[in-house]
């Protein structure tokens, strides 16, 4: 259900809530009678008003989200909407997925939306605005002191080169738009039937991901000296281009999810992968089980 009113959660929230749960068997339900999750500090509880999908290999889902209750937070107050992230289920907190009424989200990743904008646009933002921002300055190690200053009066050729796979997804252009603020020539990848939407986000290049040679092409059109590479789709084949594209010197590689270690051939190149439906508190052994699993996949 979609809605962008701000409705008035009632004195005492129920006990139960209708959600969407996986059974002892594995297959997914819906139940009416799911406790509400509990919280913890820096997070909310928020009334689901509008949903938006993200289908991938971990299978996240964004969240446009009405009525904030918050527990320890000074940020946000009841009956704000806001827009954040929730993994589709997460089996360390069984209670806690995002197919249901009321959803948790962590406060430091969820944002304020304003009256002006309705639900379903929102929509779009939580997971996009959260997966772009990790990714630049948090991943690729970005000065956030760039934001903004649209790379002053750097040329073309002085500004840094970045290329954006996937640059039409709803990330990709996201991850567009904070380049272009921080003043970096931006080339990305999408169909042909896309190039308007891309350069319509700020993208300078775009380039056919289909075409024979477009890493070389990406290659040479930055002199053998590309750095950064953000992954939006984040598959085998991606991240073998990507590494292609980079120059010579090497760079920085950052996908939207975990990648096979078996294809980081290049030691001129860092890889990365960011998951942004929390901040990354406890990312080093979530990190390390995912590429374990990922080198045996490929054995």
């Amino acid at each position: 259900m979609a809605s962008a009113a701000i409705l008035q959660y009632p004195v005492t929230l129920p006990t139960t809530q209708t959600a969407v749960i996986a059974s002892e068997t594995g297959d997914f339900e819906i139940s009416s009678n799911v406790p509400l999750p509990s919280l913890q500090p820096d997070e909310i509880l928020i009334k689901t008003a509008a949903d938006a999908f993200l289908v991938s290999t971990v299978q996240e889902l964004w969240l446009p989200l009405d009525q904030a209750m918050c527990t320890r937070l000074v940020a946000y107050l009841l009956g704000d909407r806001v827009c954040g992230s929730a993994s589709g289920m997460n089996k360390l907190k069984p209670l806690g997925g995002a197919f249901a009424e009321h959803v948790v989200l962590p406060g430091s990743l969820t944002l304020k939306i304003p009256d002006s904008l309705p639900m379903e646009d929102a929509a779009a933002l939580g997971t996009a605005v959260a997966s772009a921002a990790m990714a630049l300055f948090w991943s690729l190690g970005i000065d956030p002191a760039l934001f903004g200053t649209g790379g002053d009066n750097k040329t073309g050729d002085e500004a840094p080169k970045a290329l954006v796979y996937g640059g039409s997804t709803c990330t990709g252009t996201m991850v567009i738009q904070l380049l272009r603020l921080c003043g970096f020539h931006v080339l990305t990848t999408c169909s042909p039937r896309n190039f308007k939407l891309a350069k319509s986000f700020g993208a300078h290049e775009t380039f056919d991901y289909k075409s024979s040679g477009c890493a070389a092409d990406i290659r040479a059109h930055c002199d053998n000296a590309l750095e950064y590479a953000v992954d939006c789709v984040a598959e085998d084949s991606t991240m073998k281009f990507c590494y292609a594209a980079i120059g010579r010197a090497g760079g920085k590689y950052t996908a939207l999810n975990p990648f096979n270690d078996t294809l980081a051939t290049r030691k001129v190149i860092q890889p990365d992968w960011i998951l942004a439906t929390r901040p990354r508190a406890t990312p080093r052994p979530s990190r390390a089980r995912a590429r374990g699993r990922a080198r045996a996949a490929s054995a």
